[in-house]
């Protein structure tokens, strides 16, 4: 189905006229809180029967999850409640610590760990730091990354390499592909660690993450992952991965707040990372003499008071991805995001995902003039990511969106090429 965006404008002013929510609501910057969001009609098809828990969808086309996700209504609803009882009656720690564990058993569910190998972190780069820190690395020992990679990873071990004497070596993408094979010309029996994004921030690669690991295990190293943009989108077997450490921030593809941030050690390698700090979290029993019995297992790695507004977020959020299925939302985006790569080739943009590529983000550089296009966009109610000083689109497909807003986003793209062509034929 193909919409025009005069159509889609005027399916947006309807329902805005037609549905009210109760709840949480920003307008003109400002937020207003009240008691909950209920569900509402949502326009378009609906093959996973979720975007009525998103009221983005009668507001906009967002297309921008691999930047901030929307949070479904049920755990907004169960934030709101949260931030109600500390408002008339403040939870008991002992009641957040609960809901914390609680968090860490749902993602041991979605990626198949056990829940002693999830930790709590704050940050996906927390969990960097904490493992790169681990692998006691010295002039002579290699880093593998790829120039895929989120930047923190690129500052972490630049600046590795200048306290330690470690060497960074850099796989260099071709044609938006960093594979097994290019890591392997790198790799050797000095490397200690890999790393590297299971889905990239800058083209959507998808890194065959069970390869990989077979790699540096073969060479006696680890694999560390940045997931941030992956768990929640794809569907993840972690033990059959061979993955050693794995970070998943919370506020992209899981539905959540900032602040928190699920870690994984694979149970074998566990005395291997040791945690960077240490405060009252971490205390599996006090002995005497002011002397502490600290947790084994993931649980070492929290150190202090989480954000627990945030816990409560994601772990509502959790509840619903676990409810819909990771497989479904794979099964259901990944096709689209794959559509979405196939036209814009059509058209005649240069893509710079790569062909085939199994996850839910594309992009490409636009070649026109960015001021003219963003305004087009926002006209049109779009919500995207420019990047790259404005030269490049990136767009996620999540589980609330559809065929139609692939549609409208192809219909602006093809207005483009239309406009390049009588351009270019205007000035011969």
């Amino acid at each position: 189905m193909s919409v025009s965006r005069r159509e889609f404008m005027g399916i947006i002013s309807a329902t805005a006229l037609a549905t009210s929510t109760v709840g949480t609501a920003c307008r003109n910057g400002t937020i207003e809180s009240v008691a909950n969001i209920t569900k509402q009609s949502p326009t378009g098809s609906d093959p996973l029967n979720v975007r009525g828990d998103f009221p983005v969808v009668n507001e906009t086309v967002f297309l921008n999850t691999p930047y901030i996700s929307p949070t479904p209504t049920p755990a907004i609803n169960a934030t709101n409640q949260f931030l109600m009882a500390k408002a008339r009656d403040p939870l008991l720690l002992g009641d957040m610590l609960a809901e914390t564990k609680a968090v860490r058993e749902k993602i041991a569910k979605m990626v198949h760990a056990d829940p002693g190998e999830i930790g709590v972190l704050s940050s996906t780069s927390e969990g960097e730091n904490i493992v790169a820190n681990s692998m006691n690395l010295q002039a002579g020992d290699n880093v593998v990354i790829d120039d895929l990679h989120y930047t923190t990873s690129l500052v972490l071990y630049s600046k590795l390499a200048e306290s330690t004497g470690v060497e960074i070596r850099i796989v260099r993408n071709k044609d938006g592909v960093a594979d097994t094979e290019s890591f392997a010309e790198m790799v050797d029996d000095k490397t200690k660690l890999i790393s590297v994004a299971w889905v990239s921030n800058r083209n959507g690669y998808r890194h065959d993450l069970e390869s990989l690991a077979t790699l540096a295990h073969a060479h006696g190293s680890y694999l560390y992952v940045d997931a941030i943009q992956g768990v929640g989108m794809l569907n993840l077997d972690i033990k059959k991965s061979g993955v050693d450490f794995l970070t998943a921030g919370s506020y992209k593809w899981l539905l959540g707040g900032f602040g928190i941030a699920p870690f994984y050690v694979r149970e074998d390698v566990m005395d291997i990372i040791r945690p960077d700090r240490y405060g009252w979290r971490m205390v599996q029993d006090r002995l005497s003499e002011y002397q502490y019995k600290i947790f084994s297992d993931a649980r070492k790695f929290g150190y202090a008071t989480p954000a627990f507004g945030a816990v409560y977020q994601l772990s509502a959020s959790l509840d619903y991805l676990l409810q819909v299925g990771v497989e479904n939302i794979e099964n259901h985006t990944v096709p689209l995001a794959n559509r979405l790569q196939t036209e814009l080739a059509k058209q005649g943009f240069q893509v710079l995902t790569p062909p085939d590529n199994k996850s839910a983000i594309v992009a490409f550089k636009h070649g026109a003039d960015y001021e003219k296009i963003s305004k087009q966009i926002d006209e049109a109610g779009l919500r995207l990511s420019f990047r790259e000083n404005n030269e490049q689109i990136r767009v996620g497909i999540a589980l609330f969106n559809n065929m139609e807003d692939v549609d409208i986003f192809l219909d602006i793209t093809e207005g483009w090429t239309k406009a390049f062509k009588l351009e270019k034929t205007q000035s011969s």
